[in-house]
């Protein structure tokens, strides 16, 4: 009887072993991506250089002309005086920028409102221009997203904000700026939370699947959430699976107790 129980208590702590194995397919991205579907999966592909803005966004916009003198009044300064009316200025200038209205809107020196909101940086320094065209000969104008950032949270090795230095940035690479998933994250069930004309839209994607590609979220915006569930592997790891070693420990001994007395 005591043998039959030492195999049972061996069993258990084989099984909770085994359970608390990563596989290398568990952990490996785009796992059925192969040379041959790339083919397919451009078929279905949209490319995206550039982020669209929303309301609440920061952006700089920069107009430039032959006679630069005539665009002046359309620029905010790029200096902050330390007394108003004076030619004294600060050590350190401040960044001058414009923040997109409720409504979608900028409210630009002299110009007034434009509407960019839904627009790309390029487009809106094309509608932004054509206003313009009317006031000042051969205007150039330059727009810039300056406050977009995306969240990375859960089973990542670095988790916080990431700042976008760039124009688009993809799921990939938020996850390796966060420092990649650690081997409890979920690869295939990795949460999206995107807000969407006022409204939380949320999604799941497959990270280990090559339909990543195609799938809307493969773009991350401005102020997405990007969320990597544990795994079942974690609710054994660590401490916990100090804790079941303990109680198949104690169960172990108290059978030979059990055993000893009956004999």
């Amino acid at each position: 009887m005591y043998k039959k129980l030492r195999q049972i208590c061996a069993l258990a702590l084989v099984v909770m072993t085994a359970a608390s194995c990563v596989t290398q397919k568990q952990m490996t991205y785009l796992r059925d991506a192969e040379a041959s579907q790339t083919q397919a999966i451009n078929a279905n592909f949209i490319s995206q250089s550039e982020t669209v803005l929303r309301s609440g966004d920061a952006i700089t916009v920069f107009i430039t002309a032959l006679d630069q003198e005539a665009v002046t009044p359309y620029n905010l300064p790029t200096a902050v005086y330390a007394t108003p009316g004076t030619d004294k200025v600060q050590a350190t200038p401040t960044l001058q920028y414009y923040i997109i209205d409720a409504n979608g809107d900028v409210m630009l020196p002299v110009m007034g409102a434009v509407h960019v909101a839904g627009l790309t940086s390029t487009a809106a320094a094309q509608a932004i221009r054509e206003k313009l065209e009317a006031q000042v000969v051969s205007p150039s104008v330059q727009v810039r997203l300056i406050n977009a950032k995306v969240s990375v949270l859960g089973e990542v090795n670095r988790p916080g904000q990431i700042a976008l230095t760039g124009e688009r940035i993809t799921i990939l690479d938020a996850l390796a700026a966060a420092g990649d998933m650690t081997v409890y994250g979920k690869r295939d069930n990795v949460l999206i939370t995107r807000e969407v004309n006022g409204q939380i839209e949320l999604a799941r994607v497959d990270v280990g699947s090559a339909a990543l590609y195609n799938s809307p979220y493969y773009y991350l915006q401005q102020n997405d959430v990007v969320y990597v569930s544990p795994n079942k592997v974690r609710a054994i790891s660590s401490t916990n699976a100090g804790l079941w070693l303990s109680i198949v420990s104690t169960a172990l001994s108290a059978a030979t107790v059990i055993v000893t007395v009956v004999k």
